[in-house]
């Protein structure tokens, strides 16, 4: 990481920064979780720290997050692990290691909604949050407010998916996704305009992270993911969202 330097050994946790919203860090090593915590909390931001999963469990249980940076590598309980258990509740930015498009490929499929590889800029790493926080909170769409997806409803303005009156959660990305395609439905959209739309502008994230994260949303909107019948391959082009019908 570049431009900070620490002095600290003991974090506070909930240290508040002015109004940026509650960030939890998860690292292992000490010296980047205090000077995650330290920058956070000087660009506006309350943040709190945990040494491992197991401290992080503590925290989440006690306390309300709005973001979490996890390091995936943490001796115990992994950070695809701990992104699992969280399950979509809160966004989940993933730290890796630079250069293991594999780990981030897993990232995803766990659930992470950004991944950033060490080292890094940490304004890069706000910027990142605040893309997903920009994401999490996004203002309703202007048109369509209820997509009918079979016996699965998508509401775009809370971002709600329910199936049966029962909701199944959705990460921040999978959200994004869906309110992207169902802006255009029955309208091909690419996987660069995808990629664009989750805010994964890395050099190398490619496709295939896209394609996970639809592997992902299909598992949760369609019956028979193995032949989607809402969330269209069109060949040559990308996906197509072909919903039964909305309701304004």
């Amino acid at each position: 990481m570049a431009d900070l330097t620490s002095q600290d050994s003991e974090l506070d946790v909930g240290a508040a920064g002015p109004s940026g919203g509650h960030i939890l860090v998860v690292d292992d090593d000490e010296r980047i979780r205090s000077l995650l915590h330290r920058y956070l909390v000087r660009n506006g931001f309350r943040a709190s720290a945990a040494r491992d999963a197991a401290h992080a469990r503590r925290l989440i249980d006690a306390l309300e997050f709005d973001l979490m940076v996890i390091d995936v590598m943490m001796p115990g309980e992994d950070g695809f692990s701990l992104t699992r258990w969280v399950g979509g509740r809160t966004p989940v930015i993933l730290l890796t290691a630079k250069g293991e498009t594999e780990s981030r490929i897993q990232g995803l499929e766990a659930g992470a909604d950004d991944y950033l590889s060490k080292p890094f800029d940490p304004k890069e790493l706000k910027l990142r949050i605040d893309a997903v926080l920009r994401r999490a909170n996004a203002a309703p769409p202007a048109k369509t407010a209820m997509v009918r997806l079979g016996a699965a409803k998508f509401d775009m303005e809370r971002g709600a998916f329910t199936r049966d009156g029962a909701e199944i959660r959705l990460t921040t990305a999978e959200v994004a996704l869906l309110r992207f395609m169902a802006r255009r439905v029955n309208q091909p959209v690419t996987r660069a305009q995808l990629l664009a739309e989750v805010g994964s502008d890395e050099v190398d994230a490619t496709e295939r992270a896209v394609d996970v994260q639809i592997t992902r949303l299909r598992r949760k909107v369609e019956e028979n993911p193995r032949a989607p019948r809402f969330i269209k391959t069109v060949r040559g082009a990308g996906y197509m969202l072909t919903p039964d019908g909305c309701e304004e």
